[in-house]
């Protein structure tokens, strides 16, 4: 039984709720229930500590952010496990991402530590800038690539002078019980660090807690949506990345070989089910018919990659159900695969390539965040930026061409946080991380987490002149 981390204890409360493992389907852990008493003890452990956690020098937090980055070293194929477990994700992606958390740790340390202070001079003024904690911070993080995301939002909000309360998906657990015996076992300080676990509710109460001052949340624009309506009465800050609709644009110049495996893990990756993944492939007219073709030989090889859940399995077979009923062509895919094992059991799905449909289709409007993409034909630059950006999403874009020009170009006018030219999903810690429209609010990534975790206070001081 998983219990809830609190105030540097365990505790054990709140009703028990099942766990399944997406690989088979069965129950794999029972895991406490935050109820409102359990939420509210979160986060007065959280604001008890904010004061004194605050008061240390950021070197010394970046310190601390090192040591957790240690621990986790120290246990890193505990997490391997708690991941594969909760998530069904295979050893060779959880592996990776799992070091890209304890990066982010180190990153958030050392950008901290070395940030400078702003100071200007005017005649006879000095005016400088000290950034101040916002306090309690709400971190409600995914069920995909759990770890990973959960560092990501922690590491800038601690290393900034924030205590936090996760809340980690009902689906996934796992990751956040052992990051919590990291924090015990490396002696930060109680109240610093505090995981509750639950369903929506749980995360409802944490976010209208009177105690909470900011949250920071990845997930989808509608539970996105709900969480701006219940913070607007007190101006929470939030910062939200909501999932994306995302476009791929293959010219025909560009190296094919390239464009077509690039396309298999953009679109394949977790079986899709991350947000930066592609769901629309807009390939230019000469080259539409071998490209379309190539995909879907490749996807036939794709391990097929578990579903988190029975609900979002029913999900995105129900998307496959509504391509076809709005008459798309399924070059492969669509359906279930069969093992003839256990997994039979599981959330699986087979990775599928479709055409054909309009692009005002629901199949290409809604995000799907599954192992799918649908792919159709372009004739010039302008149409296929008109079609990138014919979505009310708008978090990443590929793009694969040997026209440098036409890649500056082109790039500048997708409407998307992030534009990946001859790649995909490379980043590096320092850069901005966001997207428009349904997308999000707010950028983070380098100095930008830390000053969405930090107030800024303008001090001007008056110099006074000496006597003549």
């Amino acid at each position: 039984m998983l219990t809830h981390f609190i105030g540097g204890e365990p505790v054990g409360a709140g009703r028990p709720f099942p766990v399944h493992d997406p690989v088979t389907g069965t129950v794999i852990r029972q895991v406490h229930e935050a109820d409102p008493e359990v939420v509210d003890r979160a986060v007065r452990a959280a604001r008890e500590a904010a004061r004194d956690w605050a008061a240390l020098p950021v070197g010394e937090r970046a310190g601390w952010m090192r040591r957790l980055a240690e621990g986790v070293e120290s246990r890193f194929d505990d997490l391997v496990s708690a991941e594969i477990t909760d998530t069904g994700t295979s050893l060779d992606q959880t592996r990776l991402d799992i070091p890209r958390g304890i990066a982010n740790l180190r990153a958030f340390a050392e950008i901290a530590a070395q940030r400078p202070d702003d100071a200007f001079h005017l005649s006879g003024v000095l005016s400088y800038t000290v950034r101040r904690p916002l306090g309690v911070v709400a971190a409600i993080v995914p069920w995909n690539s759990p770890f990973l995301l959960m560092t990501w939002k922690l590491a800038p909000a601690l290393v900034a002078g924030n205590t936090v309360v996760v809340k980690p998906s009902e689906h996934t657990p796992g990751p956040a019980a052992v990051l919590a015996e990291i924090c015990a076992d490396a002696g930060l300080p109680p109240g610093v660090v505090n995981v509750i676990f639950g369903h929506g509710s749980a995360g409802r109460l944490l976010v209208e807690h009177p105690g909470v001052d900011a949250v920071t949340f990845t997930g989808s624009a509608g539970t996105g949506s709900a969480i701006m309506r219940i913070v607007a009465d007190r101006v929470k800050p939030i910062s939200f990345e909501l999932g994306g609709k995302n476009a791929g644009l293959v010219f025909e110049d560009c190296d094919l070989d390239r464009a077509v495996e690039g396309s298999v893990r953009s679109v394949f990756t977790n079986g899709g089910q991350t947000c930066l993944c592609t769901e629309r492939l807009y390939v230019e007219r000469p080259v539409f018919e071998e490209f379309a073709a190539r995909l879907a030989a490749r996807a036939q090889e794709v391990e097929p990659q578990p579903m988190i859940s029975m609900e979002h399995r029913e999900k995105v077979l129900s998307f496959y159900a509504l391509a076809r009923s709005e008459g798309a062509k399924v070059l492969t895919g669509g359906g279930v695969p069969t093992f003839g094992d256990p997994r039979d059991s599981g959330y699986f799905v087979e990775p599928t390539v479709v055409t054909g449909l309009s692009e005002w289709s629901r199949f290409n409007r809604e995000e799907i965040f599954g192992p799918v993409c649908h792919v159709a034909p372009f004739d010039s630059e302008t149409e296929a930026i008109d079609l990138a950006n014919g979505s009310e999403y708008g978090l990443a874009a590929t793009l694969w061409t040997a026209d440098l020009g036409r890649a500056h170009r082109v790039a500048q006018r997708l409407e998307a946080g992030l534009v990946w030219v001859n790649t995909w999903n490379v980043r590096d810690l320092r850069t901005p991380y966001g997207g428009a429209k349904l997308s999000g609010i707010g950028r983070e990534g380098g100095v930008r987490s830390l000053d969405f975790y930090s107030e800024p206070t303008t001090i001007t001081i008056k110099l006074e002149q000496p006597d003549a």
